[in-house]
């Protein structure tokens, strides 16, 4: 049995939502996930993992700062001291994009240290485990780079070459389980997209129509054990009534409220010739909590409403925000300063928002110079439904008072 640590979606350097920490004068954040990552190698190390597999998204950017890239150096190297072997898959933001410039990971591929696979390229290697061998095909999120394109291709549409490196890839990852030995247990190791994967949060913002989409049984075939994944910040396996399981680790700390309700954490593998299990492990995780409360348009003291929702949870050291619904022609009377201060003891508020609805603007009725008085008053009284039970009496009354107007100015001249 080969273990292995499943893991993606680090994003060093993911820094809303937090404050300078005063011993470190670091972000809050970037401490959040250093905090989740070094559990992660935590249960490495103390499991006596074969492998540490990463999945691609490291950095926030393809442009980490100084300290980002330490910290992570310092987290990895507790690997490389343990001789733990560590594959890197190139992620979407790790990757520089344009021609010529390196990738975030290059940098770990370059030093003069065993133990560091770096898979910038599509490629298959295999490593020489204490438990026996294990080959790893490596797909780092397909690009124009990554992926040839023909002379031909390049006056296709944007869209034509999505497809075309959707098909691409699907063949490369096919080629490659033809060509791996079935007596060997393999892993699929992949930053991609997934047409039955679930976003959320930041990554509802990607759109199928600019990432290359791959269905479950392009990926999860014979012979590979196991399928791990990056990109979906949510831990889910895609092919549960199958083999081989189609996992995304997901995020090991929450990026912002779009997961606040989501477990964070990574994956320990058992891979066995057709024999693979695999748990989810949750992490330390900081709180996202979001208030949301109805202010009663009978109780004027709005700010004692929102205190005693506040005292239903547990604000410590949580990234708090606040939404409010003001009633229909209300005055806000919400006091902030009081809010805020019944808050410091979170981490950070990132707001207390007022919500009102949106007023639905009255139709006007159509009038036109033609019109005689009459028909003036009836479209009126039609349109105002607090009078329209009274709009023939009323028309009377105002048809009268027009007459009588219209008779005493006649008189006057």
């Amino acid at each position: 049995m080969i273990k292995v640590i499943h893991t993606a979606d680090i994003h060093f350097g993911m820094e809303n939502y937090g404050k300078i920490d005063p011993k470190t004068g670091i972000h809050s954040r970037l401490l959040d996930f250093e905090k989740a990552l070094n559990f992660c190698i935590d249960v490495a190390l103390d499991q006596k993992v074969d492998l540490f597999l990463f999945s691609g998204d490291a950095y926030k950017t393809a442009h980490p700062t100084p300290t980002q890239q330490k910290l992570l150096m310092q987290c990895l190297l507790r690997l490389h001291k343990a001789g733990i072997p560590i594959v890197m898959v190139v992620g979407n933001h790790d990757n520089a994009l344009s021609f010529g410039k390196a990738h975030s990971f290059e940098i770990f591929g370059d030093m003069p240290l065993d133990g560091f696979h770096i898979m910038a390229k599509p490629e298959c290697i295999t490593l020489s485990t204490k438990n026996g061998p294990l080959q790893v095909v490596g797909i780092p999120w397909p690009t124009r780079n990554t992926i040839s394109l023909k002379t031909k291709n390049i006056s296709m549409s944007p869209e034509q070459i999505t497809q075309y490196i959707s098909q691409a890839v699907t063949a490369i990852v096919k080629d490659f389980a033809q060509k791996l030995d079935p007596q060997i247990p393999s892993i699929l190791a992949g930053h991609l997209t997934v047409s039955s994967g679930v976003f959320s949060g930041s990554e509802k913002r990607a759109i199928y129509g600019n990432d290359p989409v791959f269905l479950p049984s392009q990926l999860a075939i014979e012979p590979f054990d196991y399928v791990a994944l990056g990109h979906l910040h949510r831990y889910q396996d895609l092919n549960k009534n199958g083999y081989p399981a189609l996992v995304y680790s997901g995020s090991i700390e929450r990026v912002d409220f779009g997961e606040r309700k989501e477990p964070k954490g990574f994956c320990l593998v058992n891979i066995a010739r057709n024999a693979t299990t695999h748990k989810f492990i949750e992490g330390p995780m900081r709180s996202f909590i979001q208030i949301e409360v109805t202010l009663d348009e009978t109780d004027d003291n709005h700010t004692a409403q929102i205190l005693k929702e506040l005292q239903k949870h547990t604000i410590a050291d949580a990234v708090l925000k606040i939404l409010y619904h003001v009633p229909a022609g209300k005055k806000d009377m919400v006091d902030l300063a009081t809010i805020e201060r019944a808050c410091i003891n979170a981490q950070y508020l990132v707001g207390v928002i007022p919500l009102r609805k949106t007023l639905q603007r009255e139709k006007r009725i159509g009038v036109n110079v033609e019109m005689d008085i009459e028909t003036l008053l009836n479209n009126y009284f039609e349109n105002k439904p607090e009078l329209k039970a009274r709009k023939e009496e009323l028309v009377q009354h105002a048809l009268s008072l027009y007459q009588a107007s219209h008779n005493h100015t006649e008189c006057g001249e």
